[in-house]
C-alpha cells in the first residue's frame, strides 16, 4: 500500500501554510491530503494486525487497537492546527480560536466544500472524507457555521458502486470445482505466513459440518437445495480481533443469500486450524456486536465491505458496520443522520427512561427509537467522582476490549434537539440536574455532551418478571459476564443488576462505567475475625478499609436478598464470594495472561475443536 508511514506528500500540507492568502482549492486540497494520511495509517494498522496474528503476538494486537482509536483525532487536530494559522489572516478569530466568518468568508468556506466535493471523484474512500472534512470544519468554525452550507449533512459522492483496484470479494464454485478444493482454495488465498496444523483435515471438517448444516436445513427452506448459480463469496481480507481472525461470506443459491463466517485460531504449538463455522445469522450478529471491540480489515473501499455485510444482516444499520471494522467516526456520523432522519418521521415524545434512577447520569430515551440518551450530572452524588472521571472510564471503555460484556457508545456535543419533543418531566429533569450541559435557545434544546448508547432491558427488571428457568439462565450469563470482566481486568465495581442488561439475542451486557476500575489496582480481601461483640455489634468496622479495597464476602449483602436468585447464583457463582478467586484472577491478568472469550457460542466450534481448550477471543 501506499503512503503507509510518513511519507513526502506532507511537506504539501505544510507549503500552503507558508502562503498569506490560500484559495478554496488550497484548503480543500489541504483537508484532503489530512485525510489520505489518516486513512494510510489505518490501512497500515490492519496490515500490522496480519503480522501480529501470524506471530501470534496477542498484547501487541491489543496495544494496536487502542492506539488506532487515536488515529482520527490526531489527524483532525493536526489538519486544524495548519488550516487556523493560515486563514486568521483574512477571518476574525474568536476567544476559543475557532473563526468567525464574514459574508465574503462564508462564501469561501462554501466554495471550499465545493473544491472539496470536486476532488472526491474517482476517490475510493469519499464518505469517510467528507466526514473529516465536517470534522476539521467543525474543530475550525465557530458553532454559528454548522450548518447545511458548510457541512457534507447528506453525502454529496455516492458509494454504491465504488470498488476497489481489485475487487473486493472473490467467489468460488463448489458445484465445478468441489466442495473441498473450493475451500481449499478460499483459506490459501488469503496467505498467511504462519503453517496450519493441517489445512486438509480441517477442511474436512469444515466441509462436514457445512454439508451437515445444509441437510439440518433443507426441510425448513428447499431453497438451499444447491443450484447451477451456487457460489461461495468471501471478502477479500481477514478480520483481525484479539486473538482471532475472520473469513467474512456468503454463500449464494437460487438468489438466496446465506451468511457464514470462519474463526482461525493459533494452537499452543503455534499452528493455525480452522476454529469454528458460524453459520447463521444470529452467530453473525453477535460477531459484529457493539459489545465487542472494533475489528481491523485492511479495506481499500470500505463502502464495499459495508454494503457485503449489509447483505449479510439487512437489519444492521451501516453505521453499526462502520463502527464494527474501525471507522466508528463514519458509524457516528451516519448514527446522527438516521437519528434526524427518525425525529423527523416520528411524532412521540423524549422520556426518562424507566427503571431506578442512577446517581452519576440522567437518562432518558425516545420511546420509538431503542437507544438511551446519558448525560453525567452537575453534582454527582458519589465521593470523588466528578465529570472529568466519568469521561475517563467511558474513554476506557472505547479503547477496551469489551468482550462481549460492555456496551460501546456514541459521544456527542453541542446536539439541538426540538425544544417541543421533550416530555415537561424531562425538561424539568435536565433543568434541574444538569444545567451546565444544556442551553435552550427559542425551539431547540442544545446538548453540549451527550452519550447515546443502545437500549437494554435492565436485568432486575428482567428478573422481577422471570420464570425459575429463565431466572436461572439470566443469574448464571450475570455470574459468567462479571467473571468475563474481571479476566479481561474490569472490576465493574458497581455490580448492581439495574447495571446490566439483555441484548435482543438475549446476551447480558454491562452499561454502568462509573465505578469501573482495573483488576490490577483493586486489593481482594476476607473480613477479618472481630475481635470481640462489641466490634461486631459496631456501626463502623473492626478493621481498617483502604481506598481500592474490596471484600467480595459483602457482595451477598445487596446481591442475594432474593431466595430465588441466592439460590441460582449459589449453584453457578458461589466462589465470587471468595477474596481468593478475585485475588487469583488479579494475578492472572498481572501476568499478563490474555484469558479465551468466545464470540461465538461453544456448539459453533468444529467436532473435535469442542473439547480442547478455549484458543480465541
Amino acid at each position: 500500500m501506499k503512503n503507509a508511514m510518513p511519507f513526502a506528500s506532507d511537506h504539501a500540507i505544510i507549503e500552503p501554510a507558508l502562503r498569506p492568502a490560500p484559495s478554496a482549492e488550497q484548503v480543500a486540497q489541504m483537508i484532503l491530503q489530512g485525510f489520505d494520511r489518516h486513512y494510510a495509517l489505518f490501512r497500515y494498522s490492519a496490515q500490522r494486525a496480519k503480522v501480529l496474528f501470524e506471530s501470534a503476538n496477542w498484547h501487541g494486537i491489543q496495544q494496536l487497537s487502542r492506539e488506532r482509536i487515536e488515529y482520527y483525532d490526531m489527524r483532525v487536530r493536526e489538519c486544524a492546527a495548519l488550516l487556523i494559522p493560515l486563514l486568521k489572516s483574512s477571518t476574525q478569530p474568536l476567544d476559543n480560536d475557532h473563526l468567525a466568518l464574514s459574508p465574503e468568508q462564508q462564501q469561501f468556506w462554501q466554495q471550499v466544500k465545493t473544491k472539496f466535493a470536486h476532488n472526491l471523484a474517482g476517490h475510493k474512500q469519499p464518505e469517510c472524507a467528507e466526514t473529516f472534512f465536517n470534522s476539521v470544519s467543525c474543530r475550525v468554525l465557530d458553532r454559528t457555521y454548522y450548518n447545511n452550507d458548510f457541512l457534507f449533512v447528506r453525502p454529496a459522492i455516492a458509494t454504491g458502486y465504488i470498488d476497489s483496484s481489485r475487487p473486493s470479494y472473490r467467489s468460488y464454485y463448489p458445484l465445478e470445482q468441489g466442495l473441498i478444493p473450493s475451500l481449499t482454495a478460499m483459506i490459501r488465498d488469503f496467505g498467511l505466513a504462519s503453517p496450519f496444523m493441517d489445512l486438509p483435515a480441517d477442511v474436512r471438517r469444515l466441509a462436514r459440518r457445512a454439508v451437515h448444516t445444509l441437510r439440518q436445513r433443507l426441510p425448513i427452506d428447499p431453497g438451499l437445495r444447491l443450484g447451477p448459480d451456487c457460489q461461495i463469496q468471501v471478502l477479500n481480507t481477514l478480520f483481525f480481533r484479539n486473538k482471532g481472525a475472520y473469513i467474512v461470506g456468503r454463500l449464494i443459491n437460487h438468489t438466496s443469500t446465506h451468511p457464514f463466517a470462519i474463526a482461525l485460531v493459533h494452537t499452543p504449538s503455534h499452528h493455525i486450524e480452522i476454529d469454528a463455522l458460524l453459520d447463521s445469522a444470529d452467530d453473525i450478529s453477535t460477531l459484529f456486536s457493539f459489545t465487542r471491540a472494533y475489528f481491523m480489515v485492511d479495506m481499500e473501499v470500505p463502502s464495499a465491505y459495508v454494503h457485503f455485510l449489509q447483505s449479510l444482516l439487512p437489519r444492521k444499520s451501516a453505521a453499526e458496520f462502520y463502527n464494527a471494522i474501525g471507522l466508528q467516526k463514519q458509524g457516528k456520523n451516519l448514527f446522527y443522520r438516521d437519528f434526524l432522519h427518525h425525529l423527523g418521521h416520528s411524532t412521540d415524545d423524549f422520556q426518562l427512561a424507566p427503571g431506578i434512577k442512577g446517581m452519576v447520569m440522567t437518562v432518558f430515551t425516545l420511546p420509538s427509537y431503542p437507544y438511551v440518551f446519558k448525560m453525567i450530572r452537575d453534582h454527582i452524588a458519589k465521593d470523588g467522582m466528578d465529570h472529568a472521571t466519568v469521561k475517563s472510564r467511558y474513554l476506557l471503555v472505547k479503547k477496551h476490549d469489551r468482550a462481549g460484556r460492555m456496551a460501546d457508545t456514541w459521544e456527542y456535543s453541542q446536539v439541538a434537539l426540538p425544544k417541543r419533543r421533550f416530555a415537561p418531566s424531562l425538561l424539568e429533569e435536565l433543568r434541574k440536574e444538569v444545567p451546565s450541559l444544556i442551553e435552550e435557545t427559542g425551539d431547540l434544546i442544545v446538548l453540549r455532551h451527550v452519550y447515546i448508547e443502545r437500549r437494554m432491558l435492565p436485568l432486575n427488571i428482567y428478573l422481577s418478571r422471570a420464570s425459575e428457568s429463565a431466572l436461572e439462565l439470566a443469574i448464571k450469563q450475570y455470574g459468567d459476564a462479571i467473571r468475563e470482566l474481571a479476566a479481561n481486568n474490569i472490576f465493574p465495581g458497581d455490580m448492581l443488576y439495574k447495571n446490566f442488561g439483555l441484548t435482543r439475542l438475549g446476551r447480558l451486557v454491562f452499561y454502568d462505567y462509573d465505578e469501573i476500575q482495573a483488576m490490577t489496582e483493586m486489593n481482594f480481601r476476607t473480613i477479618p475475625p472481630a475481635p470481640n461483640e462489641e466490634a461486631e455489634m459496631a456501626s463502623e468496622p473492626w478493621y481498617p478499609i483502604g481506598p481500592n479495597d474490596v471484600f467480595p464476602e459483602e457482595f451477598r449483602w445487596f446481591l442475594l436478598g432474593d431466595a430465588r436468585i441466592r439460590q441460582a447464583f449459589m449453584k453457578h457463582h458461589a466462589d465470587l464470594l471468595s477474596a481468593q478467586w478475585w485475588s487469583d484472577c488479579r494475578e492472572r491478568v498481572a501476568q499478563g495472561r490474555l484469558e479465551n472469550i468466545y464470540p461465538y457460542d461453544l456448539s459453533k466450534r468444529l467436532p473435535d475443536n469442542q473439547v480442547s481448550a478455549p484458543t480465541t477471543n
